[in-house]
């Protein structure tokens, strides 16, 4: 081998040595196969002149299933960390999951993906969940269940609630250098209830009968979640009874079975049903009621013809012009009013056709007397256990007021007791430090103006 040949093999082996093949940079993400397991660390093969080596104190960041898991032969990425050491490099595992993890929330972030994760946390800003190695910030104004308006302690008390709970959220911003993670469980929930709605549309036939849960109340009915997506109850819809309100029915929260009326996948409308899930109070009309029969009935609505007056909830029956007095009846508001009730006969019952003719002038002057003693009597009876009740909460409240003030005073007490013994205690170590110091003589007590040598000038600069 000629000499030419010997100083370009040393030549390039003194680049090899210096540039170890394909020297890392910190920061750098390189894949390795490990080779040994030690008490040192791992040592991982990274194709490199040195070897690169994973310290005990990164794999004590690992959760104990993933530390188990690592292998020899098995090839993991790693996070360089130092190429200072002439040996080896230091690298890490969990810096190198660190990173995919930021990875990964870029490109949920790009692709607007929805995911699901558990609230392990709060603060007064929001919700904290986790992302691998990552955690969360989901801030209230993007958190379904709290609105703007809210109190502090409400929204405390919402927030404590929701730890456990998961939620579909989508990734709104990422930020490595700042660390920032934030959320939006409101972006997914509208997506994922437009979506669930058109699911729901494409498997939901009229007929159907449905679970759900009351989440919103207006005048005209209310509207029930099926699982992302809302069906109306119309406020005719909701009892056999009339509803003045929905409120008189349910409330928000409540979970209630319906009946799938009608569905519109175009304009991609729910229409529900709640009464026809409920039995029919006139299909046992004729168990209950027959002709001649005195019921109390309260009137509902006031027509040209007549009056319609409600016997039970869901049944009314038609209170003719004709049946209102032995004479003649040009004006009906003139004789009932809406909202009374009244002693009425019934004159004719038609299951089938769900009517039920009922009349006032049929009742006696006897049988008015009798029904309005029995109204003033059973009035006095509730006014009397009204009276009961709220002297009963009346005495409730003093004896509580009393018991508050018990303890107060028995709580002052206590701190004065204790604070006369406080000065006991006080009193009596004074006399015992006096017995036991010596008196100073005069000299001992007068005051020098000469600075003393050995002391230190007092500094106003705080201690570190």
């Amino acid at each position: 081998m000629s000499n030419d040949d010997i100083n370009f093999l040393d030549h390039m082996q003194e680049l090899l040595d210096q540039h170890d093949y394909d020297m890392p940079e910190v920061g750098d993400i390189r894949q390795g196969v490990i080779i040994a397991i030690t008490q040192q660390g791992v040592i991982i093969d990274m194709g490199l002149k040195r070897d690169g080596l994973v310290p005990p104190p990164d794999l004590a960041k690992l959760e104990p299933e993933e530390r188990d898991a690592l292998q020899v032969n098995d090839e993991v990425f790693v996070y360089v960390v130092n190429t200072d050491q002439p040996d080896s490099l230091t690298v890490s595992i969990n810096l190198a999951r660190l990173n995919q993890d930021w990875i990964e929330a870029e490109e949920l972030l790009q692709s607007g993906k929805i995911i699901e994760a558990e609230v392990i946390g709060y603060n007064k800003g929001g919700a904290i969940v986790p992302y691998g190695r990552l955690r969360g910030f989901i801030p209230v104004s993007h958190l379904v269940d709290l609105s703007p308006g809210m109190s502090d302690r409400k929204r405390q008390q919402k927030l404590a609630k929701l730890r456990g709970e998961k939620l579909p959220l989508k990734v709104i911003e990422v930020n490595r250098r700042r660390r920032r993670l934030v959320l939006s469980q409101r972006d997914a929930q509208r997506e994922w209830e437009e979506k669930r709605k058109v699911e729901l549309l494409a498997d939901l036939k009229e007929g159907d009968v449905l679970k759900g849960r009351v989440s919103g109340l207006r005048d005209f009915g209310i509207f029930v979640d099926l699982g992302g997506a809302d069906g109306l109850v119309h406020i005719s819809e909701l009892a056999w009874h009339r509803v003045d309100h929905p409120r008189e029915v349910v409330k928000v929260g409540d979970e209630i079975e319906v009946y799938v009326l009608k569905l519109d996948r175009d304009d991609q409308r729910i229409s529900l049903s709640r009464k026809r899930l409920l039995a029919n109070p006139w299909d046992t009309v004729h168990v209950r009621y027959e002709l001649n029969q005195l019921v109390e009935g309260k009137v509902t609505r006031i027509v040209d013809y007549g009056a319609f007056a409600e016997i039970e909830p869901g049944v009314e029956g038609l209170l003719h012009v004709s049946q209102l007095s032995r004479g003649n009846v040009e004006n009906v508001a003139e004789v009932v009013q809406e909202g009374e009730t009244h002693l009425l006969r019934i004159v004719s019952i038609d299951p089938e056709r769900q009517r039920i003719g009922l009349s006032l002038k049929a009742v006696t002057a006897t049988e008015q007397i009798e029904w309005m003693a029995q109204r003033e009597a059973a009035a006095a009876e509730a006014a009397e256990a009204a009276a009961e009740i709220e002297e009963a909460e009346e005495t409730e409240e003093v004896e509580e007021a009393e018991e508050i003030e018990a303890a107060a005073e028995m709580e002052e007490s206590a701190v004065a007791s204790v604070e006369e013994e406080a000065e006991v205690e006080e009193a009596v170590a004074e006399v015992e430090v006096a017995e036991t110091v010596p008196a100073e003589s005069e000299e001992e007590t007068e005051v020098t103006e000469e600075p003393v040598a050995d002391e230190e000038p007092v500094s106003d600069e705080p201690v570190e």
